[in-house]
């Protein structure tokens, strides 16, 4: 029985006719569907990841590979604009120290010139000092021979002392008269040498000052064609940057798009990886759930075998059902057989005889005390009744009930449904029960399948799973053991299933779901489980 149950129900009776046998072929029909309800059966495979073609790959992988050529070839042409630049930069770095030497030639050649220049001022104006030397000499020495021819020896010496101003040009004339009387054509032939010396000293610096002009020159033009080698291959240089700018811009666009292109090829194959590595986790899952659902299958086959050979277990289910009413009757009918019916027997307390009320599902209005999540409940369901105990004990006891309850797999869930003699029609609730038509469905509830299972071994449960949750030994969940009742939710009103073994349980799950077995679900199961064979 699942939480949330309305309180109206759907009056229904249920004839006595369907035999087991029936019942029994029911479960094998259905036991198919499992295949989405047994643990490890319900696919976990996500849904399938894009699939790449080949011809996808193939023209990722071609544009990489073309992308690589172009980078290639980018980088040779940058390797070689790098080269042209070292180039350039040497030849520039050349001119410049050229420059530097054109202009250390000319400063030299300017020095050189200028002192070319005062050598050619000193030796002119030597010549014109001896030159007016000369024309002084040769003019006292015309007066002193005109006088002397005039006057005579005697006068001309006496008048040169009279005509002297001073002591020194009395000195310079009488010397001048002494070197005139003792060599005058010496004198003025050693003048007309000094002048011819003065004159050629003047010749020669006019020489090295011409020389030095031309070399002056010679390096202002030097340096003219220096500086203009300079801008050309500043020229020269500026556009090889430029050009390598532009090719290592196109290599860096290049490079992008390699990049992209990886990237593009990186994904696809992570795309292929990731949806072959879903093809085999889809085909591991298919494999499994095949091989489960037919171990499903055989082991549900086995358990209704078993089932329909323990005709011991099958009278005393059958005597269980007799005189009991359904839990979802609601009237009373005096006119009924409560020792002949099926389903619809009803006595005068209300209350069918596995002790739930009228409407099959808990009364929250009602004083019947519920069980303590904390500790066991000793309380009992109004009215009192004695706790169902089984005719058959031990360890075949449990396997019957496994037994009966394996031999339901893959019958469809239906609320409200199943009682001792096997799956029955469901009935309304007024919200999801209905919108699966679980009303129109036969089959099993979670406390249904209980009754059908205990039933085996003359245990009578109420179908609801609150009162199933006290009909027992209570004990803690870490002492759980096959054929154990697990309960789920505050006071167990949400859901039962019955422990295998091994971490499994059986159960009728919810609606749209069919009878299977799960992994035991921990959270939100009760304290306690409930033993009814010890």
């Amino acid at each position: 029985m699942r939480p949330g149950a309305p309180r109206g129900t759907h009056r229904r009776r249920f004839s006595r006719a369907r035999t087991r046998s029936a019942q029994l072929l029911v479960g094998l029909a259905v036991v198919t569907s499992l295949v989405a309800g047994t643990p490890g059966f319900s696919s976990a495979v996500p849904p399938p990841p894009p699939n790449p073609s080949d011809a996808d790959l193939q023209q990722a992988t071609a544009g990489v590979d073309s992308r690589l050529g172009q980078v290639g070839a980018l980088v040779n042409e940058v390797a070689a604009a790098d080269q042209q630049l070292s180039a350039l930069d040497d030849a520039v770095a050349i001119k410049r120290e050229g420059v530097n030497k054109a202009l250390v030639d000319l400063q030299n050649a300017r020095d050189i010139a200028g002192a070319a220049a005062g050598a050619v001022g000193s030796t002119l104006q030597a010549l014109r000092d001896a030159g007016a030397q000369i024309e002084l000499a040769q003019t006292k020495f015309d007066e002193f021979a005109a006088n002397t021819y005039r006057q005579g020896t005697g006068v001309a010496s006496f008048a040169s002392f009279l005509g002297s101003q001073g002591p020194g040009d009395v000195l310079d004339r009488a010397q001048l008269m002494k070197l005139l009387a003792t060599n005058r054509s010496s004198v003025l032939d050693g003048l007309q040498r000094a002048r011819t010396a003065e004159a050629n000293k003047n010749s020669t610096a006019r020489q090295a000052k011409q020389q030095a002009d031309d070399a002056a020159s010679a390096a202002e033009s030097r340096k003219a064609d220096a500086e203009n080698a300079i801008q050309v291959a500043r020229t020269a240089l500026a556009e090889q940057a430029g050009k390598k700018a532009q090719v290592e811009a196109q290599k860096a666009a290049a490079e992008t798009a390699l990049a992209a292109a990886r990237d593009n090829v990186s994904g696809l194959q992570t795309q292929r990886q990731a949806f072959v590595n879903w093809d085999t986790q889809r085909a591991a899952e298919a494999a499994a759930a095949a091989a489960a659902a037919e171990a499903a299958k055989q082991a549900a086959a086995q358990a209704a075998a078993r089932v329909a050979a323990n005709q011991a277990a099958a009278e005393r289910a059958r005597q269980l059902a007799e005189g009991q009413r359904s839990h979802t009757q609601i009237e009373d009918d005096p006119g009924a057989d409560t020792s002949g019916t099926d389903t619809s027997g009803t006595d005068t307390s209300g209350t069918d005889k596995s002790g739930t009320d009228k409407s099959g599902t808990d009364d929250s209005d009602s004083d019947t005390p519920k069980p303590s999540p904390s500790k066991p409940s000793t309380s009992k369901p109004s009215p009192a009744k004695p706790k169902p105990k089984p005719s058959v004990t031990g360890s075949a006891a449990v396997e019957t009930v496994i037994d009966r309850g394996m031999s339901q797999l893959g019958v469809t869930y239906a609320w409200g449904g199943g009682n001792a003699n096997g799956p029955t029609l469901g009935i309304r609730d007024g919200g999801v029960a209905d919108s699966y038509g679980d009303y129109k469905k036969v089959g099993f509830d979670c406390s249904g399948l209980m009754i059908y299972a205990f039933a085996g071994i003359g245990v009578s449960l109420p179908h609801y799973t609150g009162y199933q949750y006290t009909a027992g030994e209570q004990l803690p969940t870490s002492q759980m053991k096959r054929g154990d009742m697990i309960f789920y939710g505050p006071n167990a009103s949400q859901h039962v299933a019955l422990y295998l073994g091994n971490g499994e349980m059986l159960e009728a799950p919810e609606s749209g779901d069919v009878v299977k077995i799960s992994p035991v679900r921990w959270g939100g199961m009760t304290p306690y489980v409930v033993r009814m064979v010890s």
